[in-house]
C-alpha cells in the first residue's frame, strides 16, 4: 500500500506527497514495480492514478466522503488522528478505503520569532489559511502565535478570504503551493517561497523570498517600508531644490555657476539618501 501511495506521490507537487515518497525510500520499498499511469490532480482534495492496472485515489477525508467510500472503522481513525493535531490522508479505490496515512506538520525553525517580529512591525493581524482539519491547523497555529485560524478551505475559498480581509486593508499573502496560487493573486501582495513554492506561485507572486527562508519576511517589510520612505524624502529634496532655484534665478539672486552647482549638489544628496537602503533596516 505504501508503494501504491509512493508511485501516485511522485508525480505530484505537494509537500505532503513528498512526505509519502521520503518513508516509502526510507522503507526501502521497490518502486520500480509499481507504476503509476495517468496521473490526476484533484485540485485542494488530492489526486488519483491507475497503478498496475488498478485506479487508486489518495487525498482528504473529504476525497473520500463524495465517493461515498469511507467507512465507519476508517472515519473513526480518520477522527482520533486529526484530534492529534495531524493531517490525515486516505488511499483506497471507489469501493473502499485501504489504508490512512498520518502526517504531523513540523514548524519552521523561528516561525513564531517571524510572527511575533511581524507583530512588532505594526502588521495588524495574522491569520492562518489552510486547506489541513481545523484541529490540526490550531494546533500549529498555537505554536507559532497565529490566533486566527481558518481551515479545511479550498483554493477558492482561500482567494474568498483574502479578499474579505483586503475589505479593511492591505493584505499580505505568502504561500508555496499550488493551492495558494488563487490567494496570491488576490492579495494586494502576494509572497512566495523560492525554494519550496511550485512554478505556478512565482509566477502570480509579486515578490519571492529566493532563499526560502520564512525570517527574512519581517526584514523584506521593513525594507520595503524604508524604500518608500527614503524615496519620498528624495521626491521632496528634489522638488525643494528645483523651487528654490527657480524663486532664486527670477530674484536674480544666484548667478549661473551656483545655480550649477545647487541642481547638481541636489543630485549627489539625493544619491547619498538613497545609498542608506544598503543598511540593515532591522
Amino acid at each position: 500500500l505504501l508503494a501504491i501511495a509512493a508511485a501516485m506521490e511522485k508525480w505530484s507537487p505537494h509537500p505532503l506527497a513528498s512526505a509519502v515518497v521520503r518513508k516509502a525510500e526510507e522503507r526501502r520499498v521497490n518502486l520500480s514495480a509499481w507504476k503509476a499511469e495517468n496521473f490526476a490532480s484533484l485540485t485542494g482534495k488530492g489526486a488519483k492514478a491507475v497503478v498496475n492496472g488498478q485506479t487508486y485515489y489518495i487525498g482528504s477525508p473529504g476525497l473520500f466522503g463524495d465517493l461515498q467510500a469511507a467507512g465507519g472503522e476508517a472515519a473513526a481513525l480518520v477522527r482520533r488522528l486529526q484530534e492529534q493535531g495531524k493531517t490525515v490522508m486516505l488511499l483506497g479505490t471507489e469501493r473502499e478505503v485501504l489504508a490512512v496515512i498520518a502526517a504531523a506538520d513540523e514548524v519552521r525553525p523561528g516561525s513564531g520569532e517571524v510572527v511575533r517580529r511581524l507583530h512588532a512591525l505594526g502588521i495588524r493581524k495574522t491569520v492562518m489559511l489552510t486547506g489541513d482539519n481545523p484541529e490540526t491547523a490550531k494546533a500549529i497555529a498555537r505554536k507559532v502565535g497565529i490566533r486566527e485560524v481558518k481551515a479545511g478551505l479550498l483554493p477558492h475559498q482561500k482567494r474568498e478570504a483574502v479578499r474579505e480581509l483586503a475589505r479593511t486593508g492591505n493584505v499580505a499573502m505568502v504561500g508555496d503551493g499550488v493551492n495558494d496560487a488563487p490567494a496570491l493573486a488576490s492579495a494586494t501582495v502576494g509572497i512566495a517561497m523560492g525554494g519550496a513554492g511550485s512554478d505556478v506561485a512565482l509566477e502570480t507572486a509579486d515578490v519571492v523570498l529566493v532563499s526560502d527562508d520564512l525570517t527574512k519576511l519581517p526584514h523584506a517589510i521593513a525594507l520595503g517600508r524604508r524604500v518608500k520612505r527614503i524615496v519620498k524624502q528624495n521626491i521632496a529634496l528634489s522638488l525643494s531644490v528645483i523651487v528654490l532655484l527657480i524663486v532664486a534665478n527670477f530674484l536674480e539672486a544666484i548667478t549661473l555657476p551656483i545655480g550649477v552647482v545647487g541642481h547638481e549638489g541636489s543630485t549627489v544628496l539625493v544619491i547619498l539618501n538613497g545609498l542608506r537602503m544598503l543598511r540593515d533596516p532591522a
